[in-house]
Order: C-alpha cells, then sequence, then structure tokens
C-alpha cells in the first residue's frame, strides 16, 4: 500500500488552465496514486482549450465569481460522484488591464473583484461542498510565500493571497465543529507558469528569487504539486490550519554572499 493511501479516492481539482499549471501537476500526481480526478474550469472557451489535455476526463463549468455557480457544482458533482475525499483550490485572479499602478492608485473593483475570486471563492466552496465532503476530507489552496512582501510587480495580489491563507485558517477552526475535515495553503515560492509569464517584470524577480534560494534553483511546478497531494492525502492527517511554505529556502537567505556582492557593486 502506498503511504499517501490515495487508492480509490475522489477528489475535485479547481483551476487546471494548461499543462504548466499547479493544478494539472496535481491532477497526474493523484492519479499516479490512484485517485479519481473531477475537475472544474471557468468557462466553456477554457474548458474547449483543455480538450486535448483532458483526453475525456470529468470536467464541470464554474466560474467562481459568481456564486450560484458554485452552488450548482456542489450539486452536480454530488449528484453524479457522492462524497468527495478532497479539494484542491488553484483558482487566482487579477485584473491588470490598465497595468501595474502603485498600491495606493488600486481601483476598487479590481480589488474587490480578485478577492471573491482568488480569496473568498474557498469560503464559498467550502460551505457549498460541506454536506458533500467525507468526514476527514482535505482542502488545500495554492496561495503564495511572499504574501508579506511588497513585490512591485505582483500588484495587489499580496494581500489576496494573505487574504487566502487567513480565510483557510479559519474555515479550519469554522469545520472542527463537527467534522474532522482539514484546511491547508501551500504557500508557494515563483513558479515558471504562463500565468507568470504575463507579469511584467516578472522574469527579473523569478531569477532574482532563484540566487536566494540555498540550493541556486527555484521551484519546479512538481514540488509544489507534491506538497498540494500530500495535504491532500490522509498522510498529513496531523496538519491543519496550517500554510506550508515551499520556496526551497528564499525567505531565510536574504543576506548570502553572492546576492549582497552582485547588490553592492559600483554602479557604472
Amino acid at each position: 500500500m502506498s503511504f499517501l493511501n490515495l487508492q480509490n479516492k475522489r477528489f475535485l481539482v479547481m483551476g487546471v488552465a494548461n499543462r504548466k499549471s499547479v493544478a494539472w501537476a496535481v491532477t497526474k500526481s493523484l492519479e499516479a496514486e490512484g485517485a479519481e480526478v473531477i475537475h472544474s474550469v471557468r468557462s466553456a472557451e477554457r474548458l474547449a482549450s483543455l480538450e486535448k489535455l483532458l483526453e475525456g476526463r470529468t470536467a464541470y463549468l464554474c466560474d467562481v465569481e459568481y456564486p450560484e455557480q458554485i452552488e450548482s457544482l456542489a450539486e452536480q458533482v454530488s449528484a453524479a460522484h457522492g462524497p468527495l475525499d478532497g479539494i484542491l483550490h488553484s483558482i487566482a485572479f487579477a485584473n491588470y488591464s490598465e497595468g501595474f499602478k502603485p498600491f495606493h492608485e488600486t481601483p476598487r473593483k479590481d480589488f474587490l473583484q480578485a478577492t471573491a475570486i482568488s480569496a473568498f471563492s474557498l469560503v464559498e466552496v467550502a460551505n457549498a461542498f460541506k454536506p458533500h465532503l467525507s468526514n476527514d476530507a482535505s482542502v488545500v489552496s495554492i496561495g503564495i510565500s511572499s504574501t508579506d512582501v511588497t513585490a512591485e510587480n505582483y500588484g495587489y495580489m499580496a494581500p489576496i493571497k494573505a487574504t487566502l491563507e487567513t480565510a483557510s485558517h479559519n474555515l479550519a477552526k469554522s469545520f472542527s465543529a463537527d467534522t474532522r475535515v482539514r484546511f491547508n495553503t501551500v504557500n508557494a515560492g515563483p513558479l515558471k507558469t504562463s500565468a507568470s509569464a504575463g507579469i511584467p517584470g516578472y522574469l527579473e524577480s523569478y531569477l532574482y528569487a532563484e540566487k536566494l534560494t540555498f540550493r541556486k534553483q527555484n521551484l519546479s511546478t512538481q514540488e509544489v504539486a507534491d506538497t498540494a497531494v500530500f495535504l491532500l492525502s490522509g498522510a498529513s492527517s496531523g496538519i491543519n490550519g496550517q500554510g506550508l511554505v515551499v520556496n526551497a529556502g528564499m525567505d531565510r537567505n536574504y543576506f548570502d554572499k553572492e546576492v549582497v556582492k552582485l547588490a553592492m557593486r559600483p554602479e557604472k
């Protein structure tokens, strides 16, 4: 028997965007362990773009910006598949159509929309699926390890990801009143994904972060996925209400001598 004991378990994975996404890496790892994976994607257009990748896997439409679609998803999944053993929430959205602005110029409507989709949707998903989760299910969200860092090229998403993590902690407490359902987040360092490629200046930040890791090598998407799969499994039964940082030590190595030396080079 596998250490993870995922054989014949059933999971909902929310947020597959493409082959490079964390959600897809989690899907493949869960399936390799013998689990059944159900998907939800935000639109018919996204589903069409994933047709070849998903290869006939079961997928439902759910745009989490609309609470009624979350309720509908819970009803559909429950009716067709029965109780779930876990949910992966790998969803984030921010509207940067006007470009990056100083944080104090963040438009209210954009901040609230991003919060609803990227953070509060976890609360609504948990509420909708509560009657349809096994008593010891696990709910895992993908966050970031730098919520307390003011990264100019990440816009206003750091405080929103902090909200996601805090919401997960509070859900762990709330659900503990009558279940053993666990809530945790995987707080990942910079990743090379299709979504990150569209962030202005991200490449420079990514390369800088790599120099701060102890091993001088950035994370792979699979490393983040492996942590999420562990948290979804019964092997992590003692972990609840936590945010697991997965960033190869990036936040513990600010005074690396190589980085300091590069920063102190005389300007030409």
